[in-house]
């Protein structure tokens, strides 16, 4: 069973690379007009280059699972604003793309929260149409809108789950169909545990990420062992394997959130679990230390005995 592991977004052992860089829509609109627009293709330039970067440094770094972040382009989806963000950067994009392509680096998109599906007020739902062709967008620009994966939650339940997933799933068919073949599931926290986010992912023939951290947070009934495998089978259409979130909680008090780091004794149930499947499978380490946590909880698991480095990002089990 061959792992390799990636992070999201911000390499934090290079200086000053941030690739989210932003400007609230009040800072915008104190700007003088004719300024506007530059601000925010400077920004935009800022976040490319700095992306540019982090893959120089993940490709020296044999890591092959890297997030984009969603913050790339500054306001392109606000109502006001809807600026082009593509064609001043065609270059810069097919460039991100090449790099992606030419080192085998698979790569993600994950919109925030309230890109979601659930929702009884169609405004929602046109707005998260409109951030998935955001996403879908810069994935076209970079060619990497065949293979590259836009991630996101089922959404709220609005007091009513039932309703809700049935809203979903005809909500859903509102998204272009190009789009959502590359739209993937995740369990979350706090609402849609594993076993009903996997329903949804088979009913609808989507590839489901497990989080496991929110597994934790927002356990099933029945033991992960007997999802795993029809989690897995999930990716069975799609030209990659599966892959999964890693995460642990900052502390009881604080369950839900993110760590700094990730600890091993909480995720060696899974991995144990993983390796009896003997399927390969990527994980996406999802802790504040970004790269750093990433390259700490590869160190500790080529540790334990039976498991074996093969890259600096990859081990086999």
């Amino acid at each position: 069973m061959k792992i390799r592991f990636g992070y999201v977004a911000t390499a934090l052992d290079l200086w000053n690379a941030s690739p989210a860089k932003t400007i609230t829509f009040k800072q915008y609109s104190t700007l003088p007009k004719n300024e506007r627009l530059d601000k925010l293709k400077h920004i935009t330039a800022q976040n490319l280059h700095h992306t540019k970067r982090i893959l120089h440094y993940n490709i020296a770094h044999e890591i092959k699972l890297y997030r984009f972040s969603s913050s790339l382009a500054p306001l392109a989806t606000h109502p006001d604003v809807m600026w082009d963000y593509i064609t001043p950067f065609q270059k810069d994009w097919k460039e991100i793309g090449q790099l992606i392509q030419n080192h085998k680096i698979r790569a993600s998109f994950h919109p925030g929260q309230y890109t979601l599906f659930t929702s009884d007020k169609e405004k929602i739902t046109v707005n998260a149409i409109k951030d998935i062709t955001y996403h879908y967008r810069m994935l076209e620009a970079m060619n990497l809108h065949k293979e590259s994966i836009i991630n996101i939650h089922i959404g709220g339940a609005y007091g009513d789950k039932t309703s809700a997933i049935e809203r979903f799933h005809e909500n859903l068919k509102k998204l272009p169909r190009e789009m959502k073949k590359q739209i993937t599931l995740e369990n979350d926290d706090k609402t849609y545990n594993v076993e009903e986010t996997l329903i949804a992912c088979e009913k609808e023939n989507i590839p489901m990420i497990l989080d496991f951290h929110h597994h934790m947070a927002n356990p099933t009934d029945t033991d992960l062992n007997d999802f795993l495998p029809r989690i897995y089978n999930t990716w069975s259409n799609s030209n990659t394997i599966p892959k999964v979130h890693l995460s642990s909680p900052k502390s009881q008090q604080a369950y839900r959130f993110h760590c700094d780091f990730v600890s091993i004794n909480f995720i060696l149930p899974f991995l144990k679990m993983a390796k009896d499947l003997n399927q390969d499978f990527d994980i996406m380490v999802e802790a504040k230390q970004k790269d750093l946590a990433m390259r700490r909880l590869v160190e500790e698991i080529a540790s334990i005995r039976g498991v074996k480095r093969v890259t600096s990002s990859a081990v086999e089990w």
